[in-house]
């Protein structure tokens, strides 16, 4: 029995050849969004995303019917069916495997895998030169129950104030959701441990400086009505929504780049498929300079040093996580009580 023929459009994207099929398929049902609409959205805001991936070994998130329908990551390129300019980088998890993960070396790799229907676009802290060392420390600030964005931003206010001291140039950006993400570009001659390391170090300072406002604590339970610094997103195989990349939520929202003047006064849903293009047209991307100046987080790790000295060492990793020398028990502190030999590592 006979069908018709699905739509099949032939796109050129930074001098290759990009297929584009089912571009009607509604893939943000609330506001009627196409597949169309997402692939042609990633083109128009190529050069602020590249500036977020190129290089970068990339999990996609990928919703191939939509953000209504069955979705997974993908952490390896297919061997077959794969045009012969895609790049991979290979990169290790934790668990010791490897895998071949895309690697954007331009516009039309993103064009790629929105056309396979990629929503969301997870790159590692690293560049495919050196997949081992980050080059992106990055400050995941994530609001608590009984607190929202604005308390992210101010947040977001406090970490500035303490890398406005240490010489060091971060930048903020929206998470798409309720949080708020500031990036710094450091030089890449770190482990992953030590950068994290050093985000905790930076995260413990902000923490001390504003305890109603700020938590590190990984359990839920002690976190109260605070921001948590996910600390936990330098971990090895962590990764955060880009800069924009666009979220998996009913309004299509958009992991956005702001500048630190109008982080306080910005609605997070303001940022969204139809209306970022324009933004980044009219304004310029606001992380236009963040591979200028590469920064040495050595003060960062003197202040790990000087809490480990004063008692506060490592904290949990993810639960999915090897355990690690010198990480403290995975326990959460009610069950610790409860049962004194129990360590769950």
């Amino acid at each position: 029995m006979g069908g018709t023929k699905a739509a099949v459009a032939e796109v050129e994207v930074a001098g290759h050849t990009v297929r584009l099929s089912s571009p009607d398929r509604v893939i943000f049902p609330a506001r009627g969004f196409t597949k169309a609409d997402v692939f042609h959205y990633y083109l128009a805001v190529g050069d602020g995303i590249m500036r977020a991936l190129r290089d970068r070994p990339t999990t996609l998130q990928r919703f191939p019917e939509g953000v209504e329908g069955e979705m997974f990551f993908q952490k390896r390129v297919p061997t077959r069916g794969v045009p012969p300019w895609v790049s991979t980088a290979e990169i290790t998890f934790p668990s010791g495997r490897s895998a071949a993960e895309l690697c954007p070396a331009d516009l039309a790799h993103v064009a790629w895998a929105a056309q396979m229907g990629t929503i969301v676009f997870h790159p590692w802290a690293v560049r495919a030169a050196d997949v081992d060392r980050p080059d992106e420390l990055r400050i995941d600030l994530d609001p608590q129950p009984g607190t929202d964005f604005a308390d992210a931003a101010r947040a977001a206010g406090e970490v500035r104030a303490v890398l406005d001291e240490l010489g060091a140039t971060g930048w903020p950006k929206t998470s798409g959701g309720r949080g708020v993400h500031v990036y710094l570009r450091i030089a890449p001659r770190w482990t992953f441990t030590e950068v994290r390391r050093a985000t905790i170090a930076l995260a413990r300072e902000v923490e001390r400086r504003h305890p109603d406002l700020v938590t590190t604590a990984w359990w839920k339970e002690e976190r109260g009505t605070r921001v948590f610094v996910d600390y936990n997103q330098m971990a090895r195989d962590r990764t955060i929504a880009c800069a924009y990349s666009l979220r998996a939520n009913a309004r299509a929202t958009v992991s956005t780049p702001v500048t630190w003047d109008e982080l306080p006064d910005v609605d997070p849903d303001d940022f969204d498929l139809r209306t970022v293009p324009a933004r980044l047209a009219e304004r310029g991307d606001p992380h236009a300079g963040i591979d200028d100046t590469p920064w040495d987080i050595t003060p960062l790790l003197e202040w790990a040093e000087r809490d480990a000295a004063a008692g506060q060492g490592d904290l949990p990793y993810p639960p999915d996580h090897p355990k690690m020398p010198g990480e403290p028990k995975r326990v959460q502190p009610s069950r610790a009580k409860r049962s004194p030999g129990d360590d769950n590592a």
